[in-house]
């Protein structure tokens, strides 16, 4: 029986590795879309999405199964419970990229506008949080899970000093306010992407070392 579990837990992490990439993608996508105004790309990112939900629901499902049939305890149950949530907040990334897509569907039909905020950066560190975050559940590597979390407060600031510039570029171009406000939302769906890394990073941290730091700000100070 003990065999079946671990055959059957090796399988949900390649699963669960699986859906990783296909929201990883979708995130690097909807920033390239959003910077080349791809209406095409945005689209393409859209359509993909259902394939994420339809994976979403079978990981849980299979989560479901093997609880029940195998009942595993200890550093096995915990890795079940980690996938259940991962498996979520990889889901609402889909759901983020998506957004940022549909983003790109009005900001395209408008002329481009200046506005002097960084958001390559912002998108270059969110991708990276996403990436060490899915690479510390690949290793069980906590400080890397650590590291994810001390990233989010400048995420944070970066999307409010976009909401600050976008105030203000509104006041000099009224008439522009739909596509500021599009672009201020694509900051936003940025940000909640490095959120849901986040949790992801803090659920890697309780599969391995079997407690819970979801609130607990300060272990990651």
């Amino acid at each position: 029986m003990k065999r079946h579990l671990q055959v059957e837990l090796e399988n949900m992490k390649k699963r669960i590795l699986l859906i990783a990439g296909m929201a990883e993608e979708s995130v690097q996508k909807a920033v390239k879309a959003l910077r080349s105004r791809d209406v095409n790309l945005a689209e393409e990112i859209i359509a993909g999405d259902q394939a994420i939900n339809e994976m979403e629901v079978e990981i849980e499902e299979e989560c479901l199964k093997i609880l029940a049939l195998h009942q595993p305890v200890a550093v096995d149950l915990r890795f079940i419970v980690a996938v259940i949530k991962i498996n979520n907040d990889l889901e609402r990334v889909g759901d983020m990229a998506v957004n940022i897509a549909e983003r790109v569907l009005v900001v395209a039909k408008a002329r481009p506008v200046s506005l002097p905020f960084d958001f390559d950066g912002m998108a270059l560190k969110v991708e990276n949080m996403l990436k060490m975050s899915l690479d510390s559940l690949v290793n069980s590597d906590v400080d890397m899970a650590y590291k994810v979390g001390l990233m989010d407060d400048e995420v944070d600031t970066m999307n409010q000093r976009c909401y600050d510039m976008v105030k203000q570029a509104v006041k000099k171009e009224p008439e522009r306010i739909k596509c500021f406000i599009n672009l201020l939302l694509a900051c936003r769906h940025l940000e909640r992407i490095a959120d849901h890394a986040t949790n992801i990073a803090e659920e890697v941290i309780y599969m391995v070392e079997g407690e819970i730091h979801r609130h607990k700000l300060e272990v990651f100070e």
